[in-house]
Parts: C-alpha cells; sequence; structure tokens
C-alpha cells in the first residue's frame, strides 16, 4: 500500500454559476461568461459560504473559483494542473504520481512520514479525503474537463459547516447540469507524454429529466533509467437530473474506474473504485431542505506482497435553511458516516487491528444576522463525533461590512481540528524484524484556531481585487517521540505548536475587450517549535516544507473570433528543508475553432526547462516538459 503521496475555508464552497440543475436556465455559456463585466461576475448567485442564498460579492471568504472557462482554457486535462489555477492554492508534483495539494502551508516532510493532510476536498459534495490517512490519493480523482462547471476553492477554516479536517482551506468540486452536457461530446489527445481519450452522450427523457453518460481512458508515459511513472486508467460514469415539480430536484450520478501506476522503486500498483451519490432539493418561498446520500468503495494494491486496503463509505447528510423575521437567516442540519476498512500491509508495514468500521455523526447551526443593511454577522457552531477522540466543538464567527456596492469587509474568526486516523493510531512500521515506529492510542487531534480579514474591491466593470490576511495559531500538531522509558519503538506524539501569518491576493482585470489578465500573489510565514513535553527528534520543518512566495499570472486573449491563446505563469520559491531552489514556469495553450462544432488546440506545460524540481530529491523526481494537441466535437 502506497505511502509516500498521502496527502483542506472558512464556512463552505462558494459557487460562480447559477443551480447546477436541469429546469434552471443553466449557467452561462463559455462566450457569456468569457464576455461578462467584473460587475457582473461578482452579482453571480453563490450558496456555500454560509449555504443560503447570495451573491459573490458579498460572500465573507477568502475565496477564488476557477470557472469553466478556466479550466477549457488552460488545457489542463487533470485536476491537480486544474487546481494550479488558483492563486491561493499551493501544489507540488513529483514522480511515481506524486501530489501534495494544500492552502497556507502545512504541506508535510515525507521524510518525516508527515504528509499534507488539513485540505478538505469534495466532488459534488462527495469527500474524497480518506479517512485511513487524512489526505487525498490525487491519481484516484478524475472528470471530464468539459464536465466541470466550477471548482470554489476557500483557504482558511471551514470546519463549523464542513467538520473535522477541513482545516487549512476546502475544495469543492462542482459538475455540471445535465441538462446543459446534451448531445455527443467527443475529445482525442495526444503528445509526448500523454495520451487521453473522452465520450460523453447528453439526453432528454420528456420535459422533466435530463441525462448524460460518459466514458474516459488516460494514459500517460514517463520513463527512463531513474523514473517509471507509466500509467493508465479508465474510467465511465453518469448523471440523471430530475426536476418533478417547480420546487423540487433530484440527482443520481455515479462513476466507476480502474487503472494501474508504475513506481520507480516497488511493484506496480492498482487502483480501483466506484461511487452512487443522490441528493433531492425543496425549494420553497421561505426555506429549503436538502438530503444527499452516497456511497463510495476505493482500494489500492501493490502488487508482489506489497499490500492492499479496501474501503466502504456510506454517507447520508440533511439540511434546512429557513428564514426567520426579517433579520435572520438561518441553516441548520446534520449528518452521519460510516467508513469500513480492510489493511493487509507488508510485513514491515501494516495496522492493528488490520479492520475497523468508524462511525462519525455531527449536527450544526448556523445564523446569519442582518445587524443594519450594510453590516451582517454570521455565527455557527458544529458538534462532531469522531471515532477515536470524542465530540469535538467547531464554532466560528465571521462579521461583513459592504459600504456600497463596490467594497466588501469582512473578519472571522474560527476552530478547526484534524481528527486522527487509523494512521495515527493503529500503524505498525517494523525494521530488522522488531517494531520501530507505532500509533499510540493517546494521539489527540490536532488543533488550530485562526483569524482572519479581507476585502473585495470591484473597482471598476474592468478591475476588482480581493485581498485575506490571516495568523493560525496551531497545537498538538502530530511529532514523533521516543517510547516511555525507552527509545523503541517511536510513537506518534502532540509535540509540535506554533503559527503562521500571511496573505492572499488576485486581481480581475480586463485590459480590453479581448484580453484579460488574473495576477495573484501569496505570503506565507510559519513559525513552529517543539512543545516543552516534545523530545524534539527531527527537524521542525517537519510540519511543512514550504514556499515563502508565490507568484501567479494568467493571461486570456481572444484573437478573432476563432483564434484563442492562453498562458499561465508562476514563480514558486525555494523549500526551506529539505532544500529545492525556487523555479519559474510557463504553461500556454492555443485554441482554434474549426467550426462551431470542433475546436483543435495544442498545449504545452512545464515550457521553460525539460525538468524542474517541485519537491526534494530524495522524495521525487523532477517534473517533466509536456506538450500535446487535442482535438474536441460537439454534436
Amino acid at each position: 500500500m502506497k505511502r509516500g503521496t498521502k496527502h483542506n475555508a472558512l464556512i463552505a464552497a462558494i459557487g460562480l454559476s447559477v443551480m447546477a440543475w436541469p429546469g434552471a436556465a443553466h449557467a452561462q455559456s463559455i462566450e457569456e461568461l468569457r464576455d461578462m463585466s467584473i460587475t457582473d461576475l461578482a452579482n453571480f448567485d453563490v450558496s456555500s459560504v454560509t449555504k443560503s442564498a447570495g451573491t459573490l460579492g458579498e460572500a465573507p471568504a477568502a475565496i477564488y473559483v476557477i470557472t469553466h472557462d478556466d479550466i477549457v482554457r488552460s488545457g489542463n486535462i487533470t485536476l491537480p494542473g486544474m487546481l494550479r489555477l488558483a492563486p491561493n492554492l499551493q501544489v507540488m508534483r513529483g514522480g511515481n504520481g506524486g501530489l501534495i495539494v494544500t492552502a497556507r502551508g502545512l504541506s508535510g516532510n515525507a521524510a518525516a512520514q508527515s504528509f499534507s493532510n488539513k485540505l478538505l476536498v469534495l466532488i459534488d459534495g462527495r469527500s474524497v479525503y480518506s479517512p485511513l490517512y487524512s489526505g487525498v490519493y490525487w491519481d484516484m480523482q478524475d472528470l471530464l474537463p468539459e464536465d466541470i462547471d466550477r471548482i470554489e476553492v476557500i483557504s482558511g477554516p471551514g470546519a463549523t459547516l464542513w467538520g473535522a479536517n477541513a482545516v487549512n482551506g476546502v475544495i469543492n468540486i462542482i459538475t455540471r447540469p445535465a441538462g446543459a452536457t446534451q448531445g455527443i461530446y467527443a475529445t482525442a489527445v495526444a503528445g509526448n507524454r500523454t495520451r487521453d481519450l473522452g465520450l460523453r452522450y447528453g439526453g432528454r427523457v420528456g420535459d422533466t429529466i435530463n441525462y448524460r453518460l460518459y466514458a474516459k481512458g488516460h494514459r500517460n508515459r514517463d520513463t527512463g533509467d531513474t523514473v517509471n511513472n507509466d500509467s493508465w486508467r479508465v474510467q465511465g460514469g453518469f448523471q440523471v437530473d430530475w426536476t418533478p415539480s417547480d420546487t423540487d430536484r433530484l440527482m443520481v450520478q455515479g462513476d466507476a474506474y480502474r487503472g494501474s501506476r508504475g513506481q520507480t522503486l516497488a511493484a506496480r500498483e492498482v487502483i480501483h473504485g466506484r461511487d452512487l451519490l443522490a441528493r433531492w432539493n425543496r425549494d420553497g418561498a421561505a426555506s429549503s431542505l436538502q438530503v444527499q446520500a452516497y456511497y463510495d468503495r476505493t482500494g489500492r494494491k501493490t502488487r508482489a506482497g506489497g499490500g492492499r486496503y479496501v474501503l466502504d463509505t456510506g454517507d447520508i447528510d440533511i439540511q434546512h435553511s429557513f428564514a426567520l423575521g426579517t433579520a435572520h437567516n438561518i441553516v441548520w442540519g446534520g449528518g452521519a458516516r460510516i467508513n469500513r476498512y480492510e489493511i493487509d500491509g507488508p510485513p514491515n508495514f501494516f495496522f492493528v487491528p488490520p479492520k475497523r468500521t468508524l462511525f462519525l455523526a455531527n449536527i450544526f447551526v448556523q445564523d446569519s444576522v442582518a445587524l443594519t443593511p450594510q453590516l451582517t454577522a454570521v455565527a455557527g457552531l458544529k458538534l462532531e463525533k469522531d471515532p477515536y477522540s470524542g465530540v469535538a466543538v467547531l464554532p466560528s464567527a465571521r462579521l461583513s461590512w459592504k459600504p456600497d456596492a463596490s467594497l466588501l469587509l469582512w473578519a472571522a474568526a474560527s476552530r478547526a481540528i484534524r481528527s486522527p486516523t487509523p494512521f495515527d493510531r493503529d500503524v505498525v512500521e517494523r525494521a530488522g524484524g522488531a517494531d520501530f515506529l507505532i500509533g499510540p492510542s493517546t494521539f489527540r487531534s490536532e488543533k488550530l484556531t485562526a483569524y482572519e480579514a479581507g476585502t473585495r474591491l470591484i473597482a471598476s466593470s474592468q478591475a476588482s481585487l480581493s485581498i485575506s490576511a490571516f495568523y493560525n495559531v496551531y497545537d498538538d500538531l502530530r511529532s514523533i517521540e521516543p517510547a516511555p522509558g525507552g527509545f523503541l519503538p517511536v510513537q506518534w506524539g502532540n509535540g509540535i505548536k506554533g503559527h503562521s501569518y500571511g496573505f492572499d491576493s488576485w486581481a480581475d482585470l480586463r485590459v480590453t475587450d479581448w484580453w484579460r489578465i488574473k495576477p495573484g500573489y501569496s505570503l506565507l510565514i510559519q513559525r513552529f517549535r517543539f512543545k516543552p513535553s516534545s523530545a524534539g527528534l527531527l527537524f521542525i520543518e517537519q510540519v511543512g516544507n514550504d514556499p515563502k512566495h508565490r507568484v501567479t499570472l494568467r493571461s486570456s486573449m481572444d484573437i478573432g473570433p476563432r483564434l484563442n491563446l492562453d498562458a499561465d505563469l508562476r514563480y514558486v520559491s525555494s523549500l526551506p528543508n529539505p532544500r529545492v531552489s525556487g523555479y519559474i514556469e510557463l504553461g500556454a495553450r492555443v485554441g482554434y475553432l474549426l467550426s462551431q462544432q470542433a475546436e483543435l488546440s495544442v498545449s504545452g506545460f512545464n515550457l521553460l526547462h525539460k525538468r524542474h524540481l517541485e519537491l526534494p530529491a530524495t522524495e521525487a523526481s523532477p517534473v517533466p516538459r509536456s506538450v500535446f494537441v487535442a482535438l474536441k466535437w460537439h454534436l
């Protein structure tokens, strides 16, 4: 079973399009979205920050939305590649499919078996955050880029509504409604390292049912004397949207996939999974109700006795929102989740016990209070019962002031935790026939108290600016401690504390009606130390080997009615320990409309260097340059 690529803001994820359901006028087409003014974009309907209706310009959150237009025009065909478009995310890639995606630091450090585990990731409300080690297996997540409506990226804690593990951020990937994906769509991609095929058909039954079916195949090849990153996967799925009345909506979707990948110093690894999700909404004039349930099964197996796991997850969630008088908007709800897993580890790395059933339950309430026409307060509280650490109290409070239509000022204070997992409590690692590391029953939740403040300014119909500053106080972070009364086996402890501070900023500028640029800059400063009770083993950077500075610049041009040119430039400063030099890289795409139904494009990534390091050479191989040609048909 793989360990080396293990990988969460507020109150939730925000949308930048209309409700993704058949029966509602679908969000704008790519052309309409591209041509909208900055003011129009700020007035898009959003709901997830407070889980009630609102607009993006009024959302008191550190939130960046990767739109459908951004995704399609970037040329990216993988989810981590798309996430690089968000200036408030840190994405680092290495060999063997290894990926780190995080917000506001604490990316972990593989040399200390510390992994990125504080970013919650959802696909249409289904959590893909693994309860086995509290992270995301990014090579098990895939979608047709054309079927993604938006990706909502929130930096900052979101535990009050999303629960434990939404510590440093939340990513919510939202697909398009079936009514917006009608007809036949096909795509073929071929390049120096990538082959990708996709086929989707969307249809309608009567006036109330829309559906789509899709299939996707992907092949990546990067092999040599020191690297083996050859991988393949096939995936298929469906979605059905039914609107039996003006107030009711039902969505059912499912996916299944299988694949494998090479590993440079280990046997080949096989992955597989399937999921099924159903969501029912009833919308009234003054209240709304949502019920969602899903089942998810995932598994990995390393050949030649390298270990395997199978995880089954069942989840149900109920949410009710209503207005109380003229000043209060209340949302409340709760849910339950069962995780059942079985792990067969190799002889030197296993879990005791090898299988468990974990039960998680929660209840939450949140009130948005209009104190004045310009001033709004939001207070929320979540109680979550965790199988390892009992009941956790997760509060948040925020205040937003909107003196006029162009300016929003907001501030927030929140608490979040990363709850223990089997990797923290049950793991046993052996060396030379003796136990070397164990997960003790005394390991506690990692804790965060976060303070945030930000502003969103709509300077004109051609320019907007967003800045969010933060001060995060962490306690009980995971450390490595000697055994009581001796040294071996070492064990996980809660011996690190400290704080981090900085800010995320980005702008959206329409230079002309055919040229748009989006600059971004993030600063991160981390100050951590061992607690007096800790033995101080290894280095303090085990909590995160993170860059201090990140700069992004995205340019989108429409050169005439048929040709478009997009480029993404990024700078990432050096990593401290182990040290990795900073780098500058460029991605670009040229697209040409052959007709109203067909487009030919050429995309290139990491164009400035043949290969560059994003992680230490001891943890990952360099990231190579890649170029491919893509052809798309809409019929």
